[in-house]
C-alpha cells in the first residue's frame, strides 16, 4: 500500500483488530462488502492482516435485487475484490420485499445470508464496515426515538449471534480516513444512490447533523459514554440473574422472587428481561412499559402468574417456573440427516448421519398428544421431574408410527422389546442455545 497520510495503516489496523479479538490462529474472516468505500476498505485491510497471520478472507456480497444494475454492480465489486486475491461469494435476496420498512427488511435479510453462510463454512467472525459517522447517526436516530442509555450506547463493537460473532472494527474511524485508505490502495468504490434517499430516516438525520454543524466525533464520543453505563448495569444485572435463577438445559427456569424484587428496581427490570428473553427464545425482551407492568404484577403478594415475551409464569412463594408458553410454536419441519438447524429460537440442533433406516422423520414440540402418547408406553414418565408444562414444549423426533424419541425426558421408543437408542435417536446433537443467553448479549464499547 502506498504512503497516504490520513490512510489506515497496517499497524493502526492491527491494534483494532487486537481489541476486537480472540481470533484463532491463521483466521478465517468474513467480510461484509456493498460495494461502498467504507465495507471495501475494511476487506483490503483485514485482508492484509490476515495474510500476516496465514489466515485469509471471505467477502460477502448481496445482492438485494432492489435496483435493476445491482446484478451488474455486485459482479463488478466481486471483480475488484478478486483483483487483490480475496475470494467472494454474491449471495442473493430472492423473494417479495416489504413496501414499508425497506431498509430494515433488507438489512434484516442481508445479516441472515451472511450469517447462514458463516454457519455453513464454519467462520467464527463477520466483520461489518460500520465507522464513527454511523455510530454517530444511530445515536440521534436511537435519541429522537426516545430510547433509554442501552439504545444510546448505540452499536456494540462485537456482538455475538448463534453461529458467529459480529465484530465492527472501524467503529473510532471516520469515512475520510477509510477513503484515503482506498486511494492508497489505488481502489474505486461506489456510493449508493439510497444514501442520499430522504425517504429514509437515516438520510434525513445525516442530512440535519450536516445542516447543524455537529460534531460526528462527539456525538460517537457520547454514544460510547452510554455504552461504559450500560456494561456497568449489564454486569450488575448478570449477578442478580446468578443469585436469584436456576436453569435448566430443557430450556426452563425457576427463579426466586425475593431475591430478584429485592433489589434496586431498574436492575431487577433488567434481570427479568435477560431470563423472559432467553427462556421465550425472543430476539428482542419485551417493552418497557410492559415489563414494569409485569414486574409490578409480580411484587403483588400472590400474583406470580402470567405470561410475557413468549413465556409462562407458574407459581408463588418461594419458587416461581417459568417456561416456553404454548402459543406460536414452531411448525414440523423435516429431519434430514446430517443437517444442522436453530430450532424455536432456542434449540441447536443437528440430526444423525443417514444410517440404514429410510423412514422420513420430522421435528416438532412433544405436545398434549405426545405427551399422552408416550405415558401411556412408559407411564414411570410421569414422576419426571421436569414440570408439565414444559413437557409438551419439548423438541421431539416422530416417525408415522408416533413419537420417535424426547431426549429431555430420556425417552426412546422400544422395538420389539428392545431400545434401539444409538440406531434410531435421530440427532447427533440437542442443545438448548436460546438467540440471547441469561449473560444477555453483551456490549463493547468502542
Amino acid at each position: 500500500m502506498t504512503n497516504c497520510a490520513d490512510a489506515v495503516s497496517d499497524r493502526q489496523f492491527s491494534q483494532i483488530m487486537a481489541a476486537t479479538g480472540p481470533y484463532e490462529a491463521a483466521p478465517h474472516l468474513a467480510v461484509a462488502v456493498s460495494g461502498g468505500g467504507d465495507s471495501l476498505a475494511l476487506a483490503l485491510l483485514a485482508e492484509r492482516w490476515c495474510r500476516g497471520r496465514g489466515g485469509r478472507v471471505s467477502a460477502l456480497i448481496v445482492n438485494h435485487g432492489l435496483r435493476p444494475e445491482a446484478t451488474e454492480e455486485a459482479a463488478c465489486v466481486g471483480g475488484w475484490i478478486g483483483a487483490h486475491g480475496i475470494a467472494h461469494r454474491i449471495l442473493v435476496w430472492d423473494g417479495p420485499k416489504p413496501i414499508s420498512g425497506l431498509q430494515a427488511a433488507a438489512r434484516a435479510a442481508r445479516y441472515d445470508l451472511m450469517s447462514a453462510w458463516c454457519r455453513t463454512h464454519g467462520v467464527l467472525h463477520l466483520l461489518l464496515g460500520h465507522t464513527r459517522e454511523d455510530q454517530a447517526e444511530t445515536f440521534l436516530m436511537r435519541l429522537e426515538k426516545g430510547s433509554g442509555p442501552d439504545g444510546l450506547a448505540a452499536m456494540s463493537r462485537v456482538r455475538a449471534l448463534p453461529f458467529c460473532r459480529l465484530v465492527r472494527p472501524l467503529l473510532e474511524l471516520p469515512r475520510a480516513a477509510l477513503r484515503a485508505t482506498l486511494a492508497a490502495f489505488g481502489q474505486a468504490w461506489i456510493e449508493d444512490p439510497s444514501n442520499n434517499d430522504r425517504r429514509f430516516a437515516r438520510v434525513r438525520i445525516r442530512n440535519a447533523i450536516a445542516a447543524a454543524g455537529l460534531a460526528p466525533s462527539n456525538l460517537a464520543k457520547a454514544a460510547s459514554r452510554y455504552g461504559e453505563a450500560r456494561v456497568a448495569l449489564q454486569r450488575q444485572a448478570s449477578c442478580l440473574v446468578a443469585a436469584s435463577c436456576d436453569f435448566h438445559p430443557a430450556g426452563f427456569a425457576r427463579f426466586r422472587p425475593e431475591v430478584l424484587l429485592a433489589n434496586d428496581r431498574d436492575i431487577s427490570l433488567r434481570a427479568l428481561s435477560r431470563i423472559v428473553t432467553a427462556v421465550g427464545g425472543a430476539e428482542f425482551a419485551p417493552k418497557r412499559d410492559r415489563l414494569e407492568r409485569f414486574h409490578g404484577k409480580l411484587t403483588s403478594a400472590g400474583a406470580h402468574s402470567g405470561t410475557i415475551g413468549r413465556c409462562r409464569f407458574v407459581g408463588s412463594g418461594d419458587s416461581i417456573l417459568i417456561c416456553r408458553e404454548e402459543r406460536r410454536l414452531p411448525e414440523p419441519v423435516t429431519a434430514v440427516p446430517g443437517e444442522q438447524l436453530f430450532w424455536d429460537d432456542r434449540f441447536r440442533v443437528e440430526f444423525a448421519p443417514a444410517g440404514g433406516s429410510q423412514i422420513q422423520r420430522y421435528l416438532a414440540c412433544l405436545g398434549r398428544p405426545g405427551w399422552a402418547e408416550i405415558v401411556g408406553r412408559e407411564p414411570q414418565l410421569r414422576s419426571i421431574s421436569i414440570p408439565d408444562p414444559v413437557r409438551r414444549t419439548l423438541p421431539a423426533l416422530f416417525d408415522r408410527a408416533g413419537v420417535l424419541v424426547v431426549p429431555h425426558l430420556g425417552y426412546f421408543r422400544c422395538t420389539a422389546g428392545l431400545t434401539v437408542r444409538t440406531r434410531v435417536s435421530g440427532f447427533g446433537r440437542l442443545s438448548f442455545a436460546p438467540r440471547n443467553t441469561l449473560s444477555g448479549p453483551g456490549f463493547f464499547v468502542a
